[in-house]
């Protein structure tokens, strides 16, 4: 399914502690655009749960996915790195984007 690196988990977990989440389950969403099929993500902590999500655990934190979302989600590694001096951010490296090119290998 989703697979969260050690990173992105502790921002994670920063996030709900400052927001007072802690606990609550962490959702993701995908759509995909009508226009160039390139894809949108989202993600937020969500405490109502759907009737057919699928719930799993990454890196100690509980995850929930939408059936509609499953498939264009599958395999996606869900990082926090910094792509400028000072700046973080979360990436999806998602199999199934369009525009996805896999890391190189050293």
């Amino acid at each position: 399914m989703i697979t969260l690196t050690p990173e992105a988990a502790n921002q994670i977990k920063a996030s709900a502690i400052q927001g007072r989440m802690e606990g609550i389950p962490l959702r993701f969403a995908i759509k995909q655009n009508s226009d160039d099929n390139g894809l949108q993500y989202a993600m937020g902590f969500d405490d109502v749960p759907g009737n057919n999500d699928h719930k799993f655990v990454s890196e100690g934190i509980d995850i929930v996915i939408a059936e509609s979302s499953i498939e264009l989600l599958q395999g996606t590694i869900v990082d926090y790195v910094e792509l400028e001096p000072g700046k973080f951010h979360f990436i999806f490296l998602n199999p199934h984007d369009p525009n996805y090119v896999p890391p190189k290998s050293e």
